[in-house]
């Protein structure tokens, strides 16, 4: 049996079935599961899509932390489940205190939209374990509450115990402290991204297909686990 990778739609979401079809070509089973159940469908990990949940009202992902789902998956996440949040998903993992730290609006306050060079920093998280540390890869970003933040003892921790998963190079498209552009938890089960993954999985269609490898990895693990 193939492993099966949740995808959560929140009202706005616009990059779930963009999620949906990397995990199918890393050869998984994508299960859609609808923000307002409170059932994850025995999926054996999830993903948190891009979008404007909400319309990104009140505090980006801050409405969509309190989707009925949202609930199950905290508890899931802190007992070991693979998570991943993209984009506006990452924004929803923060205010949800999977992980530390907040995203605000851009430094140069424009939405940005572009092919972003990363640094994979961490290769120890259920998403990453099939790139090389130190790899440099291409993948979009597109947003306009992408700076990650954080008081100076988190970020300290953050660099210190290697929780810095992707790192920006050449250009900070939107001021993140460190050059952050995705952070992991202390168990590396739950990964944050600002950049889409999703939107570097096919030649035809994407910047690379750089980003596969977040999708292959859990995959993997889970397979063999």
């Amino acid at each position: 049996m193939s492993a099966r990778v949740g995808v959560i739609t929140f009202p706005g979401s616009l990059d779930d079935r963009d999620a949906a079809r990397a995990v199918r070509l890393a050869d998984a089973e994508p299960v859609s599961l609808w923000h307002a159940e409170g059932d994850l469908l025995g999926v054996d990990a999830v993903i948190l899509p891009g979008g404007f949940s909400y319309g990104d009202y009140l505090r980006a992902g801050a409405i969509a932390r309190f989707a009925p789902l949202m609930e199950k998956l905290v508890a899931a996440a802190r007992d070991g489940l693979p998570v991943l949040g993209i984009c506006n998903g990452f924004q929803v993992l923060c205010e949800s205190h999977l992980l530390p730290g907040a995203l605000t609006q851009n430094v140069g306050l424009h939405f940005v939209c572009r092919a972003q060079r990363l640094r994979i920093e961490n290769t120890d998280t259920a998403w990453t374990t099939d790139y090389e540390e130190g790899q440099e890869v291409v993948i979009p970003v597109k947003n306009m509450d992408g700076c990650y933040v954080a008081d100076q003892e988190t970020i300290d921790e953050l660099e210190s115990s290697g929780r810095v998963v992707a790192r920006y190079l050449d250009v900070n498209p939107n001021g993140s402290l460190n050059d952050i552009a995705g952070i992991c938890n202390e168990a590396g089960n739950v990964v944050g991204l600002m950049p889409h993954p999703e939107h570097a999985v096919e030649a035809l269609t994407g910047t690379s297909t750089e980003g596969l490898g977040f999708f292959t990895s859990v995959v993997k693990k889970l397979i063999h686990s």
